[in-house]
């Protein structure tokens, strides 16, 4: 069977470089677009992998993004200003990147006849839950507030709204709050981040300890597009899906607890915070109905994994800036 190239922006990435290495295990030839903001140490043990290409350019770059997709049977678009504090410090070029980079993408990739898109969205889309006690699931209220959120949404009604006709098949991924190991690691992220300093033995400061949010591993997040693209496109073809596991809904107090279980000496101090723009549960039965989706690891596995490669001392400096997106 002739291997089908999947195109991978951001794949130098946090998740990226995960699903990078998922694609080339299961046969596929893989290319990467990447600026490389964070560096490149992340794909340096592929480079000679004889399936995988890297190429360092910007996805706004119109002629070599056309010459890139040509032969590619699909993209996984996750390059972007990734965050609400990157966003909010470079507004004009989160705009420029998450928008304006990503239609012409997606445009690019229709005429260059591929056939599948998956896009990295997120769950910060929802914003605020209405109803407390409920879960909000994909056909919930968006309401966006903040810059990153407000791009994902723009260019997930731009997909939604694209042809239905066209050859290239949309496909919208609403992340949960994602932890975890990867090659590229990052301890700007909840659990990776409240993990670190407690194991450092500093007193970790928790504000609005009782807003909700799901969270799930990198892993698994990066194994959701690979589920997408394994899937039908009558399965997936302009629909959304929540992406995680309902049980994995936790505030940030419940992660706390569960690092005090792993981490008995943390020293931590709530400060009140009654308003929080962002507060909501998620449901997740779509995808583990409709394409039998379910996640592998938990958050006290994340938080096994962070205090377990602390312990080996392979990081000289995990303060250091290259592990933060801001």
């Amino acid at each position: 069977m002739e291997e089908k190239k999947v195109l991978v922006t951001g794949g130098a990435g946090y998740i990226g470089s995960v699903l990078v290495r998922q694609l080339l295990d299961k046969g596929y030839r893989v290319s990467v677009a990447d600026v490389l903001r964070s560096g490149g140490e992340s794909l340096l043990e592929l480079a000679m992998h004889p399936r995988f290409e890297f190429h360092c350019v910007d996805i706004r770059d119109r002629e070599q993004m056309s010459s890139l997709l040509q032969g590619c049977w699909a993209v996984a678009h996750l390059a972007a200003i990734v965050g609400d504090p990157a966003c909010k410090a470079e507004p004009e070029l989160a705009r420029s990147i998450n928008f304006d980079g990503a239609k012409q993408l997606y445009l690019l990739a229709e005429e260059a006849g591929c056939e599948r898109f998956v896009f990295a969205s997120t769950c910060s889309n929802y914003g605020k839950m209405e109803d407390s006690d409920a879960y909000v699931e994909e056909t919930s209220t968006l309401a966006p507030v903040s810059l990153y959120a407000e791009t994902k949404v723009s260019f997930e009604k731009f997909l939604l709204d694209q042809p239905h006709e066209n050859c290239c098949k949309p496909t919208c991924l609403r992340f949960s709050t994602v932890y975890g190991l990867s090659p590229r690691i990052r301890f700007d992220l909840t659990v990776n981040e409240f993990t670190k300093e407690l194991y450092l033995g500093r007193e970790l400061i928790v504000f609005g300890e009782q807003f909700w949010r799901p969270y799930c591993h990198v892993v698994d997040l990066a194994r959701s597009v690979l589920t997408v693209l394994e899937s039908s496109p009558e399965w997936v073809a302009f629909d959304v899906f929540n992406v995680g596991s309902t049980s994995e809904n936790y505030t940030k107090q419940m992660i706390i607890t569960k690092i005090i279980e792993v981490l008995p000496e943390s020293k931590i101090r709530y400060v009140q915070k009654n308003e929080d723009p962002r507060d909501y549960r998620v449901s997740f039965a779509k995808i583990q109905n409709q394409l039998g989706f379910e996640t592998s690891k938990t958050v006290p596995d994340g938080i096994h994994e962070i205090v377990k490669l602390l312990n080996m001392g392979l990081l000289a400096n995990p303060d250091e800036k290259k592990y933060y997106n801001s």
